[in-house]
């Protein structure tokens, strides 16, 4: 399962649980933290695509013992998977899209 992910506030009206973090003055153990942070993020998208993969594979290697034996599972477990494994890649394209969308919206701003 893909864990949590916390956003540093900044400001007090930005909703959230962390505790708020100074922009100004980012001292080096700060700095080192928000390094940390971005890791975790690195990892997290990781684990997106790791979890996106897996539901892809659980789909084809359901379909291919509905193929080679169809007794030994039921069709209704092959069929939510399938939707499972579509969802899940339907959902991480519109992220990636979202996620491309935004930044060239960033860069382009003057």
């Amino acid at each position: 399962m893909i864990g949590n992910l916390e956003l540093t506030r900044t400001h007090a009206a930005h909703i959230g649980s962390s505790p708020l973090v100074s922009s100004r003055g980012v001292g080096m153990g700060q700095q080192k933290g928000l390094l940390e942070e971005a890791k975790s993020f690195d990892s997290f998208l990781a684990e997106a695509v790791d979890y996106v993969n897996g539901k892809q594979m659980a789909s084809a290697n359901n379909v291919e013992q509905l193929i080679v034996d169809p007794d030994s599972i039921d069709i209704h477990d092959v069929t939510t998977a399938m939707a499972e494994a579509n969802m899940s890649l339907s959902l991480a394209q519109t992220v990636i899209s979202r996620m491309v969308s935004s930044w060239n919206e960033i860069t382009t701003t003057r």
